[in-house]
């Protein structure tokens, strides 16, 4: 098989991968939500350069810990169907990384926002 066609299978998993989160995951779709909310706001405010490179890194960020968390649950729940005290650590270990995602990414939206906000009442 030919090297473009072997990239081309494995992109097409990688967004088979991404459309069976979206569809799956209402988590998931609620950070997309909130993260087109954040780019209509960023063109509103005209963030600069740098504020789009935090905004876009930060948000990426909570999309691959969202994902990596439903790997994990899924992962979990195929090994370990019964509910056990190590499985449920690992899925809260996991939903806790998503949750720090979240929340550096709230902090940095909030350095990035209230200033272009501010300078609007002004």
């Amino acid at each position: 098989m030919k090297d473009s066609k072997k990239k081309q299978i494995g992109f097409q998993y990688a967004l088979n991968g991404i459309w069976q989160v979206v569809r799956t995951e209402r988590n998931f779709r609620i950070h997309i939500f909130i993260f087109l909310l954040v780019v209509i706001f960023g063109f509103c405010l005209q963030l600069t350069a740098v504020q789009w490179c935090l905004v876009l890194g930060v948000s990426g960020l909570v999309f691959v810990a969202e994902m990596i968390n439903t790997t994990v649950e899924r992962l979990i729940d195929y090994m370990k169907p019964e509910i056990h005290p190590q499985a449920k650590a690992i899925k809260d270990i996991a939903a806790g990384a998503v949750l720090m995602a979240a929340l550096t990414a709230a902090v940095i939206g909030l350095l990035v926002f209230i200033p272009k906000f501010l300078h609007l009442l002004h």
